[in-house]
């Protein structure tokens, strides 16, 4: 069968007419849609066992609690950096701000130190009688 132009074949032998390339963001958002889908079952699969299982041994509670732990991390963890990062951002730089105050404080300090002792130094020196 020839091939019309702007036509994609669609593995059955038919041509699919394309009419342009899909935005990418509309496939991010049907991707991520799908992942929380899939991270909301599992969570909700784990929790029906969980409750069976403490229903039966609560001494397995532990166990369960580090296996959906262990579980979830990988979908989880990318989210949570994601959400963190400006986080300790703004705490670097706060920590940052705050050490250069104590350095300047500091430095003030040492400076009227050295100021008091220099006048004590000088005043030792000077004849009594004056």
């Amino acid at each position: 069968m020839p091939r019309r132009q702007g036509a994609a074949d669609v593995g059955n032998g038919q041509a699919e007419h394309m009419q342009g390339e899909q935005p990418s963001e509309e496939i991010s958002v049907a991707e991520e849609d799908a992942s929380r889908d899939d991270l909301v079952a599992s969570a909700a699969t784990v929790g029906i066992i969980c409750v069976g299982a403490a229903l039966f041994e609560a001494a397995l509670i532990p166990g369960m609690v580090i296996g959906v732990a262990a579980m979830l991390a990988p979908k989880a963890l990318p989210r949570v950096s994601g959400a963190i990062e400006p986080a300790f951002r703004g705490a670097v730089r706060g920590v940052y701000k705050i050490g250069q105050k104590a350095r300047h404080a500091v430095a003030e300090a040492q400076e009227q130190v050295r100021d008091i002792v220099a006048e004590e130094n000088a005043e030792e020196k000077a004849p009594a009688g004056a």
